[in-house]
């Protein structure tokens, strides 16, 4: 995982007038717009006005998209007497649609930018290169997720912020052992990563604890004083500033 972004309803800085899958999409991969790369979306992402804004900032789109979207054509959302493995392609400006029916009176709808061809395999399902190629790079999103899942920190609990939280402590162990595995060239079980992950985190953990109940030397001792700065802070004692107006207090002469 490269970026995240956490819902939180409203968005004050979300432009009017544009989705939210739209605008949270262009704020993942700002870092990486401009350089010819392509970004692969699920049907909650995938609209026209997205793929034209990616267009714009150089960087290509593929995913599904939900065939109720407004821009799909009627023709598109038909899934009835078409025949299995079948395979339409629909073309505007450089967008294209691909409708392909893996099942009877089922029909996945993806929408390409990266695509200038449709290409059609010659094994029995006969998908598209469009779809052969979004499974391909979807796969890592739905490989992460099969992994977060067996090995997880999440618990029951009705607080979002606590299970956002959860959620983020996988997603870091998961990235860590990545990262492990690709600087030290380990071969090493994601289970005993992890284990030895939480061990030197609960080690980190008890130092800090220590520490915080070794006592501090306490201050030495001065001179008690009264704040003469004001007539309101007569019965505040000091010993360097007055509690209540923070003014430096005036020593009394001793009677």
């Amino acid at each position: 995982m490269c970026n995240a972004i956490s819902y939180l309803g409203k968005d004050p800085d979300r432009p009017k007038g544009e989705r939210v899958s739209e605008n949270v999409v262009m704020k993942l991969v700002k870092p990486y717009l401009g350089k010819g790369r392509t970004v692969a979306t699920d049907n909650f992402f995938t609209s026209f006005s997205l793929a034209e804004k990616l267009l714009e900032a150089n960087t290509t789109l593929l995913g599904t998209i939900n065939k109720i979207r407004r821009e799909i054509p009627t023709e598109a959302k038909n899934t009835k007497g078409r025949d299995k493995f079948s395979t339409e392609v629909y073309r505007s400006h450089d967008a294209l649609l691909t409708v392909y029916a893996p099942k009877a009176n089922k029909v996945v709808c993806v929408l390409s930018t990266m695509h200038m061809h449709v290409r059609i395999a010659d094994d029995r399902k006969k998908r598209p290169n469009t779809v052969t190629d979004y499974n391909r790079m979807k796969c890592a999103v739905d490989i992460m997720d099969q992994k977060v899942c067996s090995y997880t920190v999440r618990a029951g609990t009705r607080r979002w912020p606590i299970a956002v939280f959860y959620n983020i402590l996988d997603l870091a162990a998961m990235n860590a052992h990545v990262l492990y595995t690709a600087c030290t060239g380990s071969t090493g079980s994601r289970r005993v990563f992890l284990y030895a992950l939480a061990g030197e985190l609960r080690h980190r953990h008890l130092q800090e604890k220590e520490l915080k109940k070794t006592p501090r030397p306490s201050p030495s001792p001065g001179k008690t004083t009264t704040c003469q700065v004001q007539s309101h802070c007569n019965r505040n004692h000091s010993i360097n500033v007055c509690v209540e107006c923070g003014n430096l207090p005036v020593h009394l002469p001793q009677m």
